[in-house]
């Protein structure tokens, strides 16, 4: 069963009905029953109502009196003589003179015959009424009665259908605030007031987001602490190999690999301890105004030195445009998408920064005019340790595959949207950020 408010309903239903067929079913006999008994009561008045009428006793047959076809009555003397009769009853007693309700047949149908000795006159009436006309008349009427219980049964289903509805608000609403939250948002749940049922549920919810966050927060602080610790002897190393190349001229191919290798664990480092400096409980839980096009212009600025090594032109357009952010963050992931930018840049290369206003908030454009990675690589290169390497190219770039886990992370952190395309130069990669004006942490 896909949908519990479904299950319920069909379960609350069908027991409604069938309570309401046995009750229907009990209460059509004794309906039935308790008609019938209303019928037999008609008879005997009717009975009373033509022995009050002083009907002539020397009224003959010919002065028959009209009836329905349904309905018929006899008067006789004491003496089992016919005085007078309806048009529809016969000439013949269909019944013994004792007073009481009898059944017998005529005319092709089956009656119910009253006789009532009138003592005043000396005289026996009978009444009478065709079986069937009885049946059917108590069974309209009982109808008419239980016929708009299955209407209540549908009135009964929308009701029910509407409470079960009020009553899996919470559920829904406990779905709906899972289904909102960020990979990385462990915050306990807060909704009041709940059902006992519910309070439970959202109870070992909220403990397996503590123990999940204790678990994440450990992690995190050891490799935060690895990080560090292995930045003294790496920086030690770098400073080693450094002067072992002074002492020694000799550039061979060894020294050039040791000297890559060591720069990289180097990197690798700084990258985790980024990772770990621009997770949300390091950063202040409160947002500033940040100018973006400043802050571009300053981070390009600061590592212009790198763009001018390798000649590639950097230009940035726009205007100044503000948003709210955490500066630390929002310079991290500058440097970030730059430094990819100038990594996969050729020498004499371009790259292009845009910076402004949207109908919707902010957008960041970084692209530039290297050789640029499929569209089915695009959503892998934001996962951790993910290095995309052209087949076909020879080209080794040092790296060590955080820069774009860490921009991916400081987005979501900002409620942005990231999207790659194709550059405008024909080749590389466009990285388009749209930022909102404001968000909630």
């Amino acid at each position: 069963m896909k949908s519990i408010r479904l299950y319920l309903l069909l379960i609350l239903v069908a027991t409604l009905i069938l309570v309401m067929f046995v009750s229907l079913l009990k209460g059509y006999q004794s309906s039935i029953e308790t008609a019938q008994g209303l019928f037999d009561e008609r008879l005997i008045n009717t009975a009373e109502l033509i022995a009050s009428a002083h009907v002539d006793q020397t009224t003959s047959d010919s002065a028959q009196r009209p009836t329905s076809d349904y309905l018929f009555f006899q008067i006789w003397d004491a003496n089992g003589q016919l005085l007078t009769r309806s048009d529809t009853a016969p000439h013949i007693a269909l019944s013994r003179f004792e007073k009481g309700f009898y059944d017998v047949n005529f005319n092709g149908f089956r009656w119910h015959n009253y006789v009532y000795p009138d003592p005043q006159f000396q005289r026996w009436i009978v009444v009478g009424e065709r079986s069937d006309v009885r049946s059917s008349m108590a069974e309209d009427i009982v109808l008419a009665t239980i016929f708009p219980a299955f209407f209540g049964i549908v009135i009964a289903a929308i009701l029910i259908w509407w409470l079960i509805g009020t009553g899996l608000k919470p559920l829904k609403n406990l779905s709906r605030q899972l289904a909102s939250k960020q990979a990385d948002d462990l915050r306990p749940i807060e909704m009041a007031p709940l059902p006992s049922e519910m309070s439970q549920l959202v109870k070992i919810i909220n403990q397996l987001f503590w123990r999940l966050d204790q678990s994440f927060q450990r992690e995190q602080r050891f490799a935060a602490d690895a990080a560090h610790e292995l930045r003294t002897p790496i920086s030690a190393l770098q400073i080693h190999l450094h002067n072992l190349r002074q002492t020694y001229s000799d550039n061979t191919e060894d020294w050039q690999l040791m000297q890559a290798a060591v720069d990289r664990m180097g990197h690798l480092v700084n990258q985790i301890l980024m990772l770990y400096r621009t997770a949300p409980e390091q950063i202040a839980a409160k947002a500033e105004s940040i100018d973006l096009y400043k802050l571009t212009s300053d981070v390009i600025a600061r590592d212009y030195q790198q763009f001018d090594k390798r000649q590639q032109h950097i230009e940035l357009i726009g205007d100044s445009v503000i948003i709210q952010g955490h500066m630390f963050a929002l310079e991290t992931l500058l440097q970030n998408l730059l430094n990819n930018a100038s990594k996969y840049a050729p020498t004499n290369g371009h790259i292009v920064i845009h910076v402004h206003q949207t109908e919707k908030g902010v957008r960041l454009t970084v692209e530039d005019d290297g050789p640029g990675i499929p569209p089915d690589q695009y959503e892998r290169i934001f996962d951790r340790f993910y290095r995309y390497q052209n087949e076909n190219s020879d080209l080794q770039l040092p790296g060590c595959g955080l820069g774009l886990a860490i921009v991916r992370h400081i987005i979501d952190m900002h409620h942005a949207d990231i999207k790659l395309t194709q550059s405008t130069f024909g080749s590389g990669l466009k990285v388009v950020i749209d930022f909102p004006v404001a968000f909630n942490i």
